[in-house]
This record gives C-alpha cells, structure tokens and sequence, in this order.
C-alpha cells in the first residue's frame, strides 16, 4: 500500500525515482569488499580522523580491513535486528564480549545501516516505478477514450469543445422530458396492471412440506411467517434480488450519499428529533421532525408499516480500522452478528474504496435479520452499504434499502438510513453511535414477543451495541496470549486454546442459523405435546466434515417464564445444576475440566465438561459450552464432541473437522427490563423470560434414509422433559 503522498503529483515520479537511482549508485561505492562484514579497526579509524597530523607517504599506503568471524558477524546481525542505533554502552558491551574495538562495532553498525537504507531506497524506487508505468498507461487510456468518445444521444462521435450553449441545452432539455415520459408510462402502467418491465414470475406460495411420514402434513400457523399480501411466500424474498442494473446505478449512488448525510445528522442531533422520556433511560424520534429534516430520502412510510428507530453507542475495545472491516467483510459482519444475521450476502461491489482501504465502498447486499425463536418472522432487506472516512478519525457505515428498484412485491421491511458512526479513541478504542430506522410490518409476530419487539430490544440498536460489545471482548481474549490458564493443565498451549474457541464459535454460529424463523429454515409444527407448539425440521448432511453424515432432526419450543432472564442464564450455565435438566447426563456428575473466560461479564466463558457417567459400564462424555450474555438476551450452547477430535483441538490442530450437532437456549427479556432482583415476576408480561429451547439430534447415518415416526416421538418427548425439568428446578428454587 502507497502513501498517500505519492499521489499529489504523478509528474514528479521519475525525477524523485532518478534521483533515488543516483544515490544507490552512489551507495554502491560506498561498500566495501564485504558489505555484511567488513570494518575499520579503532587505530585505523584514529588515523582517518586526524588526517591533517598524517604524513603524506602514509596516506598513500593500503587501507588494511578486518574481517569479522562468522560468531561475530552472527551476534552483531542479532544485535542490529533489537536495536540498529545502540549507545557508547552497549558498543563497549558488545566489543567485549566479541573481543573488538568499540569503533569497530561502531563503524560496523554504520555501514550495516548504509546497507539497509540502500536496500529499502532499491525497494521504493521499483515501487516508484510500476506506479508510473501505471499512470502512464493509464494517461494512454484516457487519450484514447477521449478520441473515440461518442455521443450518448444520437451514437455518433462527440465533438468535444464545438457544441453550442444553445445545443447543449436543447440536449439536457431533451434527456429532461425523456425520463419524465418514463416516470409517468411507469406510473400509468401500476394504474392498468401491464408493468413495463419484465420481473422475474415469483412462485406461489408453498407451505411448510411434511416430514415424509405418511401421516399427512403439518402447516404453520395462520397468519405466521409471511401471507399472501406480501406477493410470495417469504423463502422466495432473498431468491428474487439480483445486482442492479446499469441504470439503476447512479441512482444507488446518490441515494447513498443522502443516507449517509442523514445518518450522520441523526447520530449527532438531540431535540427535537429525538424526544428523551421522561426518565432519559430511552429516546423517541419524532415522526413529524424527521419528516421537516430529511424530506428526502426513501419517501413516504408505506401503508401497513409502522416505523422503529433508536439508537445507542458504547465503547469498543477494538480499533477503528477493524470494526470497519468487520462491517464491511459480509463474512465478518454475519459471523459477528450471528445471533442477528441469519443470512447475507454480497450481490455487487460498485466500489472498493480508495487508497488501499474501505473509503468510499459501496455494496449492494441481501441480509435476513431475525430473533432467536421460530416463533419470530424474519425481516428481510435488500439494500446498499456505504462506507465513508470523516474528518478527525471518524468512519461512518450506512445501509439504506433498495426496494424501489424491484415494484414485483411489497416489502415487509424497509430499512431507512441505518448503521454507525466510529470515533477513533487515543488508547486503540473506539466510540460506535448506532443508529437503526425501519419501517416494518411485525403483526406476524406472536404475541408472546410484541412487548420485546415493539419495545426495541429485538431488532433495535441497543442489541447491536450490545452484540458488538461482548463479541469485541470476544475477540480480544481470543488474540490475548497472556491469560493464565483456568483448567488444571488440558490446554497446554495458546494454539490450544484458540482453536478451541474457534471450535466454539462455529459451535454458535451453527446454532443461531437454526434456532430462528429464517426462509432457510422449514419448520413443521408437531400438535398435542403437552407444551407449547413444538417445531421440528430435518436437514440431510452430506460431505460437510463440520456435521456428522446423515439424517438430522432439529427441534424447537419457546414459552414464557416469570423469572428473570439472569436466574434462568446462571441456572442453566452452571455446570453443578446440570443434571437437574439434561437428561442425556443420566444423573452423572459433571465436572468442568477447561474455562476459558471470554469477556468482563463473568457468564462469558468457553467451557469443556466431562459428565461422569453413574453407570461405570458408559464411557465418559465430553461436551463444549459456550455461554454468552449480554443486557439484550443470552445463550448457552453446547454440543457432545468427540474425545479424540476434542484432543486434536486442544493440542492446536484445525477445529473445522469436528463434528458437531449443537444445541442450547436462547434466553430473552420479555420487554424492558425493570429492576425487579432475581425473583419471580407477576404475571403482567414485564421482567420475565422468554426461553426457547433448541435440540439437533441425528437420527440416521445414512442421508437417504426415511424418517420414522418414532424419531419424532423421542425428540418431542425430550425436548417436553427438558422443559417441565427446567420450570420445576427454577420455580423451585425461587419460590
């Protein structure tokens, strides 16, 4: 990567490449017979100093050279590497130990840093010198692009320099009543129902399909996950989306520029735009305000759409340069926010940015946000992200929907301008103030989460922060090599524990991407279980060496608590607890053999537990655990892995070839939190859990095997025992 610098002027960059060339021929005859290892001795040195108290016949005389020992040279080149400009101290050091005089450790270092600087000028100038190459072929292209420009109305060639004012604006005037006419044929066109461009034919809606069990089907609940006003079933959404058009292109880009103006605008205002309550613990934007700032934009709110907005900003322990790789990475950006992103994806890079970093890129992307439950719909977003450098070592993020290009469907979730502003701190931190603006249609939600999503907590900024908070902590312990180890000797090396928590992570991941409501998901809801609706899915792995092969069945419930989230978090993380609600321990005693602490929050913490089983007959079973909380939600997931594989990670081998079937909780607060300690809440729906629980288990190793009945029926059972053990112990212990 250049500097910038070497860009103010391309003309300049032979001369200062000339003049490089001169001094490393200059340098050249500087060297001596031996570059790395030739130097003066302290006498000779005396003498060429006080040249004038010389005698002219000796001056005349050869220079005589020492040359060095390998054991020498080898200590000097080690020395040089940790310091290239040592004191009187270390040369009369460094001279005694190797048996020299300190001018010729003195003259040593000198020619060995004439030698480096050589090289490096060697270096800079073949760097100077592609890049003129560069300019100059790229002043050829432009000579020729000009010579054979056309004109982009008529198609003949344009005569650059001789139109008339007059010409040119009948010219602009002409292309004006040209886009009016299309503006009002494609109005006119919505009015009698014969659209003018050709949109991909969406296909009917399809149900939910059957488990293939002979005994009919299961469908999802009416008005759940998406209907037919919304003009396809909700997994045809991010199928339908493609890159934009080459028209459509300068629009995208103005449209970014506006929303990042207007996010900046709405980081940084106070009121009235944003109205605080009356305890200043939220703020409201004012609908009417926001309409009289920005009468720009995305227009009008949709009819059946109410908006959210919010914002909230915390402190990074993360540079700015990596939070902006992370959101403009959709890789890094999905694994980071996996708990929110269930899907995303990049259809077109319009722009990489500039001067080797994201400054000024532009995407159009796909993303699926969701909340960890089935019983949530997933908002669905077609938009473009634009990233922006500020002045004073601020960086901006901003995503603003693109549905207008596609008038097939109606969206169910529009995103107005969103994202953050990134304040670079002087200890390496960095301030993030998130802004989220949506406008969105949640009637399909169940009624168990409209307080948690009306009140923000689901899709707002709160949750983002708080994400981006706990996974910055992540991230830090996962590049911190000085923790002391918690786990009596079984991680024995920082590569260890590394692949460990990498193993943990995809661990995560995997579960987040099948807990919720997402299009890629096909739930089936199984009737009479004596809970709440149980919802179970198969999926089919094959050459996937993260999965066991075969046949997996995935279930999941979610029902309601009257417990704060934090007492069902600390009961179901701990591992003494444990074989009060897993059934699969059989009564045995679990025992944490590694901990690995994973943020400020003491419920962050990668673990690995050994279940000892009560009957002595059973082999011993390892499980990972990963427990993670935050002020908007928490999770605790494991999986059962295998004792050999388990070994190869903790000795520092690739954790992507375990297989594992992950399972776990989602814990939630059922709206904003109140301050109401650790006991059982009343029954108003306020400061009691929603817990869904999430099962993988693989019934059949062959992936083209049917699956039975009795497959069902054991993962419905389990899934019930678990629920019905986890209300008895928690209501138990808080009576």
């Amino acid at each position: 990567m250049y500097q910038p610098n070497m860009f103010d002027t391309h003309h300049q960059l032979l001369d200062k490449a000339t003049g490089s060339y001169k001094t490393e021929s200059e340098m050249g005859k500087m060297r001596v017979e031996d570059e790395f290892e030739s130097s003066r001795s302290a006498t000779e040195n005396l003498d060429v100093l006080s040249g004038d108290d010389q005698d002219p016949k000796q001056k005349t005389k050869r220079k005589r050279y020492h040359r060095h020992t390998q054991h020498q040279i080898q200590e000097l080149e080690a020395f040089f590497k940790e310091c290239p400009h040592p004191d009187d101290k270390q040369r009369k050091e460094l001279s005694r130990r190797l048996n020299l005089e300190p001018l010729q450790v003195k003259f040593w270092f000198q020619n060995k840093r004439t030698q480096m600087k050589a090289h490096h000028e060697r270096s800079e100038n073949q760097q100077l010198r592609t890049e003129n190459d560069r300019l100059r072929a790229d002043n050829i292209r432009f000579k020729e692009a000009i010579s054979n420009a056309t004109c982009p109305n008529c198609g003949g060639p344009a005569a650059l320099g001789e139109m008339s004012f007059d010409e040119q604006h009948l010219r602009i005037e002409n292309a004006r009543l040209r886009e009016e006419i299309d503006r009002i044929s494609t109005i006119a066109a919505k009015f009698v129902g014969k659209p003018l461009v050709a949109y991909p034919n969406l296909p009917p809606h399809q149900p939910s399909r059957s488990l293939d069990l002979g005994v009919g089907h299961y469908g999802p609940p009416p008005g759940m996950l998406g209907g037919d006003m919304y003009g396809g079933g909700p997994s045809d959404l991010l199928r339908t989306f493609t890159g934009p058009s080459e028209a459509d292109k300068p629009m995208i880009v103005e449209l970014a520029v506006a929303a990042m103006e207007e996010l900046i605008r709405m980081a940084q205002a106070g009121e009235p735009l944003w109205i605080p309550s009356a305890d200043n613990s939220t703020e409201v934007l004012s609908e009417e305000e926001y309409f009289r700032t920005f009468p720009r934009g995305i227009g009008l709110t949709p009819l059946g759409l109410k908006s959210e907005a919010s914002r909230s900003s915390g402190i990074m322990i993360m540079n700015h340069v990596n939070l902006v790789e992370i959101l403009m990475d959709v890789n890094q950006w999905s694994s980071v926010f996996s708990g929110i992103v269930s899907r995303a994806m990049t259809l077109e890079v319009l722009s990489t940015g500039v001067a080797g970093n994201y400054n000024g890129a532009l995407q159009v992307m796909t993303a699926e946000f969701q909340v960890p439950s089935p019983l949530v719909p997933t908002r669905e977003n077609y938009f473009v992200r634009y990233c922006k450098q500020h002045g004073d070592g601020t960086w901006a993020v901003v995503d603003v929907s693109l549905d207008n290009l596609h008038h097939g469907t109606m969206p169910r979730c529009r995103r107005r301008p969103s994202g953050c502003v990134i304040q670079e701190m002087q200890n390496g931190y960095s301030k993030v103030m998130w802004v989220e603006h949506v406008e969105v249609d949640d009637r399909p939600a169940h009624n168990m989460y409209h307080a948690l999503v009306n009140s923000g907590l689901a899709f707002g900024a709160q949750r983002w922060i708080a994400t981006l908070e706990r996974q910055c902590e992540r991230l830090a312990s996962l590049m911190a090599s000085n923790i002391p180890s918690v786990d009596g000797g079984v991680i024995t090396s920082p590569e260890g524990r590394k692949s460990m928590m990498k193993l943990a992570e995809r661990m995560v991941m995997s579960f987040c991407s099948g807990v919720g409501a997402s299009t890629a998901n096909t739930w089936t809801t199984v009737s009479g279980s004596g809970v709440d609706d149980v919802r179970v899915m198969t999926r089919k792995s094959m050459d996937d060496p993260g999965r066991p092969p075969g046949i997996v069945l995935s279930a999941a419930t979610s029902f309601w608590m009257p417990v704060t989230p934090k007492r069902v978090f600390d009961f179901l993380r701990d591992e003494n607890s444990r074989n009060e609600w897993d059934i699969l321990s059989n009564g045995g005693l679990v025992q944490e053999m590694a901990h690995i602490a994973n943020g400020r929050d003491p419920g962050n913490s990668v673990s690995l537990l050994r279940v000892n089983s009560a009957n002595s007959t059973q082999s011993n079973m390892l499980i990972l655990q990963e427990s993670c909380t935050d002020s908007t939600g928490s999770y605790v997931i494991y999986a059962p892995v295998d004792i050999v594989a388990m070994n190869v990670v903790l000795s520092g081998g690739d954790p992507d070839y375990v297989a594992l079937l992950p399972s776990g909780f989602a814990i939630l607060p059922d709206g904003p939190s109140l301050s109401h300690g650790s006991g059982i809440i009343g029954g108003g729906g306020t400061g009691g859990s929603l817990l869904t629980v999430a099962f993988q288990i693989l019934v059949d190793s062959v992936p083209t095997a049917k699956l039975s009945l009795g497959s069902i029926a054991t993962i419905n059972n389990l899934i019930k025992c678990t629920v019905e053990r986890i209300k008895a112990a928690v209501m138990i212990e808080n009576p």
